[in-house]
This record gives structure tokens, C-alpha cells and sequence, in this order.
């Protein structure tokens, strides 16, 4: 079982769709959380709008700050769009997603950022299930 770590800049969109799309993927084979450099005080209304569609409900979720227990729990940090904002630390296994952020999107955009994610997180589960 991996533990991985999906952060972004306010925890209020691109990395609360991974972490909510790898947990329902991955049905308990390996675990997921999601964390901000600068979270946002609310996931973004588009985004919870679109995963929504998809049956999963994240209007509930509240970004939360990335601290030394995530990173320390982490086995593998997939990092979206924070660059140097995101903290480094040794012996864990680092991935970086370039993704469009999708605040201040539109449904369509948000739609393609999801769906971005979504393959993105399935070839990641086949890795990590190898």
C-alpha cells in the first residue's frame, strides 16, 4: 500500500480532485491525501460542481495546510502547480503535474482539468499497483 500525497497551492481544486478520484480508484489498495502551500478557505464552486457529475461530493471538503504529518506520512508527493512553494523532503518519491489551474475557470475547463487528472491518476494506479 502507498500513501501518496496530491498538494497544490490552495488545496481547493486540482488537488482535491485527485485525492478524491484516486480514493474512489483505488477502493482501499493504497490511501490518499490532499494539502495547500496556501489553502483556500472553500474548494472552488466549479470544481465541486464537476466532480459532482461524477457522483463525488467534495462541497464538504476544507482545504487544508500541507504540514510535517503529510509529509512525513507520504510515500509519494505529487505536487500541481506550487513550484518552489512546495517543501522537499528526502527519501520521498516526488511527482509534478503540470495542470491548468481551474479557479476563475470555466465549467468546460474545469471538465478538462478533471478529466486530465482522472487519466492521470488511473496510469498512476496501474504503477503503483505493479
Amino acid at each position: 500500500m502507498s500513501n501518496v500525497l496530491f498538494v497544490c497551492v490552495q488545496n481547493a481544486g486540482r488537488s482535491q480532485i485527485a485525492q478524491s478520484l484516486f480514493v474512489r480508484a483505488a477502493d482501499g489498495r493504497h490511501e490518499a491525501r490532499s494539502a495547500g502551500s496556501r489553502p483556500a478557505e472553500h474548494v472552488h464552486a466549479p470544481v465541486v460542481w464537476v466532480m459532482g457529475e461524477l457522483g463525488v461530493d467534495v462541497g464538504g471538503n476544507i482545504p487544508h495546510k500541507l504540514d510535517e504529518d503529510d509529509m512525513q506520512w507520504a510515500d509519494l508527493v505529487v505536487t500541481m502547480g506550487c513550484g518552489d512553494e512546495c517543501p522537499y523532503i528526502p527519501g520521498r518519491r516526488y511527482i509534478d503535474w503540470e495542470l491548468d489551474d481551474p479557479a476563475g475557470r470555466t465549467l468546460a475547463d474545469v471538465r478538462r482539468v478533471r478529466d486530465d487528472i482522472g487519466a492521470r491518476v488511473e496510469a498512476l494506479l496501474t504503477e503503483l499497483d505493479t
